[in-house]
């Protein structure tokens, strides 16, 4: 019988009751009400694991932007999509909606040359746009960094002469390309200089701080950076109950005490823990013993679904890998000590690490030290039996 439930595990799912953010989502519309005044503000970078909530949270503050009237587009960064043609595609649409009032329209050409140059020059087989050989050659450039700037630049100046700012949402910024980011580090660096209404709110895995500021050092005065991790006590308590009182039901102190401690305070795995029990409950109120009877069920949905699906993106290299990691108990833990497990000198096992850090499943805490992007991720490997079968050989 299909039961209405309050919780919503899922990538990006906007849960009811979003907790433990107010104070970035504040903030940030602050920001956002700078911007709808003509003022030029320090673009946002969220980085968190897997499962803490910067998608859900770059959404809510999409959707404050776009109560402003702010100019809003939602790019998702893929290992094989051209983020190229996404933000040359998110400027066309700024340029059709300035086109849409009469007055604004002589403002349309300049940026719409520097797009048509973009696209061109790093996108040929983007068919956007329908040029002859003569003008293909006229807008060819070989210079990804000044054709994007060239956009920002003519896209910002339409933005402040239409008083129409603009705001980019990018997600999964740790797989831009290194050509990529650089430029667009560069283009928003040039923009703001200007002074033009332009901003950028992205979010990623915890590399990508090493990845700007490897690509360009001013991109700490550039970026304002903000962590999102688990929820504290009171504010994971929130996550838990808020939802649920809609429905007439309550968890006891200690059902609440034991759903913190099973999920670190992760909004996703509250999320799903809440979703099973939930569901299973019959009753107006929900104890520990509640908690405890669908523990299991909640680990083996995670095994199946959230952990399985990045674990089969791994070759036989890369989870030997992964298996001496946890078998070095205590993480983060240094390239050295992995090799050590797996017999190897360090040199050898290094590209290894590059391919896990590429595929987002491992990230660099400090020099030389390496952890998982996915909360838990451990104890999942703990209960494989290719991980049990391979401590048994060794």
């Amino acid at each position: 019988m299909f039961k209405v439930n309050p919780y919503r595990p899922g990538a990006g799912l906007m849960p009811m009751y979003l907790a433990g953010r107010d104070e970035d989502i504040e903030n940030i519309t602050q920001m956002f009400l700078a911007l709808t005044m003509n003022i030029p503000t320090q673009s946002i970078i969220f980085s968190g694991l897997r499962g803490a909530g910067k998608t859900v949270l770059i959404n809510r503050l999409q959707k404050i932007a776009e109560d402003k009237d702010i100019f809003c587009r939602h790019i998702v960064v893929e290992e094989r999509n051209d983020f190229i043609s996404q933000i040359a595609a998110c400027s066309q649409a700024f340029l059709r909606k300035v086109s849409a009032k009469e007055r604004f329209r002589n403002l349309i050409q300049k940026p719409l040359d520097a797009i048509k140059a973009l696209v061109i020059s790093f996108d040929p087989n983007d068919n956007t746009f329908s040029l002859s050989l003569q003008e293909k050659e006229l807008y060819s450039s070989t210079n990804l960094t000044q054709s994007l700037t060239e956009v920002f630049v003519t896209i910002g100046e339409t933005a402040y002469k239409t008083e129409i700012p603009i705001c980019f949402f990018i997600d999964e910024i740790q797989y831009m390309k290194s050509e990529e980011l650089g430029s667009l580090i560069a283009a928003l660096h040039r923009t703001n200089q200007l002074g033009y209404p332009i901003m950028i709110i992205g979010a990623g895995l915890p590399k990508i701080y090493k990845m700007l500021s490897d690509e360009k050092s001013y991109s700490e005065r550039l970026f304002l950076y903000k962590e999102i991790g688990s929820l504290t006590r009171e504010q994971a308590k929130k996550a838990i109950e808020e939802p649920a009182k809609k429905f007439g039901v309550f968890y006891s102190d200690s059902a609440i005490d034991k759903i913190v401690n099973v999920t670190n305070g992760y909004p996703f795995f509250i999320q799903q823990l809440c979703k099973i029990v939930f569901h299973s409950t019959d009753g107006d109120f929900i104890d520990i013993d509640d908690i405890k009877e669908h523990i299991p069920v909640f680990f083996d949905t995670l095994d199946t679904g959230f952990f399985k699906v990045r674990y089969e993106r791994c070759s036989d290299g890369d989870k030997k890998f992964i298996f001496a990691m946890v078998k070095c108990d205590e993480l983060p833990c240094t390239i050295s000590n992995i090799a050590k497990k797996l017999d190897k000198r360090v040199k050898t096992i290094s590209p290894t690490r590059a391919q896990l850090i590429n595929k987002g499943i491992i990230y660099p805490v400090r020099h030389s030290e390496l952890d998982f992007t996915v909360p838990e991720f451990s104890g999942f490997i703990k209960r494989a039996d290719e991980y049990i079968q391979w401590c048994e050989e060794r």
